[in-house]
């Protein structure tokens, strides 16, 4: 079994340290790498489906996780307030508040809704130092987040249609969700006093499950404290399942801090927010790909995606200036060259890159390269800029295949 904790440090991914402190572990150069894909990947898909990407402050006043709910409902996982003059501020535990001061900040027409508003951004969790492990459970915490601020009648159709886009990019991912889950409350005062409200969220939520086809079963006291939600949950080798995406419906914080549209009668309506996250924190799902492929990444995650591999000394400008042609467009590349060993020293080394390039003295004298495919499958030579032109359309379209099918040997 693949432990994300060790292999994320053998592979110079993340580490921590204790002035940082438990849980809030600093990300490496190749862990940087494909943190920075994978948000980019989740940008551009929200993007197609019609949202629009805003940046707010990871620090908010206490009144308005006041207003929210959080400070009644969700204080003992909140850090503690911070003294600043008169005031009190917070680190924030969710984006849900700043994202409905948003909304509100101008007016808005029923013709503009559904309002579709995305952010990858920073929240913290005060957990509990016994519960913490590398990226799977941390304290800050970079959240692929969305609220989508809707009609009653069109709340449905856009948690349906965010489920989908969940689907959509976990076959990207290669993630495999073991379940899927209808959160429901449970006893106790951790959830807010609404009997309607829940029953309507719950039977919205449990309508978009079923026409989506897919099996799910409900749970109760694992709600959201202000409504129901569709929880995907992934799981281990271990066994050891967590939450990686969700879908959620409230009613409640539109009424809180009193948001409204104007309907078609010219009168104020209170709008439905759907909560949801595509592909979860950052650091959970990298703690899981690194797991489910052992740190052989597709090409387009892989943190280093070709390898120039130089004969000699005297092939090493040549695979300097295909490195750049690789950087040039969009590749991630690095040379290994024979001052880290014999070539197949270098290509063992390299053996968990999509690529590795040969650049013996006919390659470079011609302009072309022998490509060797992760797993050891090897290519006849051929011209550097097709070798590229494939290799990035493969990249660009988050393929898991390493080669065209029928491109050749």
């Amino acid at each position: 079994m693949n432990d994300h904790r060790k292999l994320g440090r053998e592979l110079d991914l993340f580490d921590t340290d204790p002035l940082m402190g438990s849980g809030l572990p600093y990300w490496l150069p190749d862990g940087a790498a494909i943190r920075h894909t994978l948000e980019e990947f989740i940008r551009g898909r929200e993007r197609r489906a019609g949202y629009r990407h805003v940046y707010s402050p990871a620090l908010g006043k206490r009144e308005l996780y006041e207003i929210s709910g959080h400070w009644a409902h969700y204080r003992e996982d909140m850090f503690p307030p911070m003294e600043l003059g008169s005031e009190q501020v917070v680190l924030r535990p969710s984006l849900c508040p700043h994202h409905a001061l948003i909304f509100r900040s101008r007016p808005h027409s029923y013709r503009e809704l559904p309002l579709r508003i995305a952010e990858l951004g920073d929240m913290y969790r005060a957990e509990l130092s016994g519960v913490l492990g590398g990226l799977s459970r941390v304290r800050a915490i970079r959240l692929n987040d969305a609220h989508v601020f809707c009609t009653p009648e069109q709340a449905a159709d856009e948690a349906a249609a965010a489920l989908e886009l969940i689907r959509e990019a976990h076959r990207a991912l290669g993630v495999r969700p073991v379940r899927y889950r209808l959160s429901l409350p449970g006893g106790g005062g951790k959830y807010v006093a609404d009997r309607a409200l829940w029953e309507r969220a719950t039977a919205l939520l449990t309508g978009v499950l079923e026409r989506s086809g897919v099996p799910f079963e409900a749970v109760e006291g694992e709600a959201a404290f202000y409504g129901p939600k569709i929880d995907v949950q992934i799981a281990d080798g271990a066994g050891r399942e967590s939450t990686l995406s969700t879908v959620q419906v409230d009613f409640h914080q539109p009424e809180r801090f009193g948001l409204h549209y104007t309907g078609p009668d010219g009168a104020r309506h209170r709008p439905v927010m759907v909560h949801r996250s595509v592909i979860g924190s950052i650091e959970r799902l990298v703690a899981h790909l690194i797991e489910l492929y052992g740190g052989a990444f597709p090409a387009w995650l892989a943190p280093t995606q070709v390898v120039l591999l130089p004969v000699s000394e005297a092939e090493l400008p040549q695979a300097a200036r295909l490195r750049q042609r690789c950087l040039d467009l969009g590749l991630r590349a690095e040379v290994a060259g024979p001052e880290h060993g014999t070539l197949g020293a270098r290509i063992r080394s390299a053996r968990l890159a999509p690529y590795q390039a040969v650049v013996g003295a006919r390659e470079a004298a011609d302009g072309r390269v022998a490509l060797r495919l992760r797993g050891g499958r090897r290519l006849d030579p051929l011209p550097a800029e097709e070798a590229w032109a494939r290799i990035g359309a493969l990249v660009a379209a988050c393929s898991a295949e390493l080669w065209p099918a029928g491109a050749g040997r």
